[in-house]
């Protein structure tokens, strides 16, 4: 296929690579054939791997790397030293244009520097967030920043609002996103400096469809489409976001084990549990894309498996297909131009 949507992947990086890497690759491959996987990193052990699969052989290759970057080294000396690892040469497929996207569950510190000094922002982009999707009651939410940029201006979260919004609607499909950003309360007097000064600016933007201030309580609930909010703020969400969400799981489990009638009860519900609890899984809804760059760099969870990275890669089609990238980009001119030209869209 002439037209493949090439996804560079680094094969080294996470907690379970290369076996689970390789392994949710070739699901992607065999899932769509407008897929071609580069899957980057130490070709012996890449090769070792790949040997019990079937499957479409020239939608795999193998671009070697010999160098690891490792989860304890610092990012910025990491990038500019480990010019042979698989997560530098990985983006700089994405750089040259060889790659519509790279996908890593590596370093998170290395894919962030390394999103922005390789591959760079897309112009008029001030700062690119790192942008997750959490699941709530109505679906999923877009929540960012969730890891890049802790000491975040407000101009810095009005691009986070528009980024977000574009996402929402070309990838999950969702029509006028809700906009809301996270506040201690819904009134427009409450919050840090930094919310105060933001609140009125995203007031201001007629393309977004912003609601207002959001507490923390009512993020699962789905209030909101697109979560906005500085790294710091972000991050404890999200990470509190998952550690409860994997105590509840443990805790229902148990609670049906305690005796042979909730035993009984369980066999009946499981079905039906499965089911919704699946939707709170992280896993079915892929990585987390930093926004704004000139190419796609999408961050999985080091503890990745399989089916993550299979739904990561996938994810990357629709990206490109909905050309993300050349929207973000439009939007960001088209809100400069107006706010140079006084006009107030911003």
């Amino acid at each position: 296929m002439a037209d493949w949507v090439k996804v560079a992947v680094d094969a080294m990086g996470g907690d379970h690579a290369p076996e689970q890497i390789v392994k949710g690759a070739i699901e992607a491959v065999r899932a769509d054939g407008r897929v071609k996987v580069f899957l980057v990193g130490k070709e012996e052990q890449i090769r070792e791997t790949l040997s019990p699969y079937e499957y479409p052989k020239d939608q795999v290759e193998i671009v070697p790397a010999s160098e690891v970057i490792e989860m304890a080294e610092s990012p910025v000396n990491a990038i500019r030293k480990k010019k042979d690892s698989s997560i530098v040469k990985g983006m700089g497929l994405v750089k040259a244009g060889e790659c519509d996207a790279f996908v890593s569950a590596g370093s998170t510190g290395a894919v962030l520097v390394g999103g922005q000094v390789l591959v760079g922002r897309a112009r008029g982009v001030e700062r690119p967030p790192l942008a997750p999707l959490i699941p709530t009651q109505k679906g999923v939410s877009l929540l960012l920043d969730c890891g890049a940029n802790v000491d975040a201006r407000p101009s810095h979260l009005v691009q986070f609002a528009r980024m977000g919004s574009i996402y929402m609607e070309n990838i999950m499909g969702v029509r006028n996103p809700r906009v809301a950003i996270v506040n201690i309360g819904a009134e427009e007097e409450k919050g840090n400096a930094l919310v105060k000064e933001t609140f009125p600016l995203l007031k201001a933007c007629r393309d977004l469809n912003f609601i207002g201030s959001i507490e923390a309580r009512d993020i699962p609930a789905g209030y909101a489409d697109v979560v906005v909010c500085e790294a710091f703020v972000g991050n404890v969400i999200l990470k509190l976001y998952e550690g409860v969400g994997s105590t509840l799981i443990h805790q229902v489990k148990a609670g049906m084990m305690r005796s042979l009638r909730s035993k009984i009860g369980a066999l009946l519900v499981k079905p039906a549990l499965k089911e919704t609890l699946k939707a709170f899984d992280v896993e079915e809804y892929g990585g987390a894309p930093l926004l704004g760059l000139k190419g796609l760099v999408v961050k999985t969870h080091g503890s990745s498996k399989a089916v993550e990275i299979k739904n990561t890669i996938l994810q990357c089609v629709t990206f490109r297909e909905q050309d993300v990238i050349g929207k973000i980009q439009a939007c960001i001119a088209a809100a400069k131009e107006e706010e140079e030209n006084g006009t107030g869209k911003a």
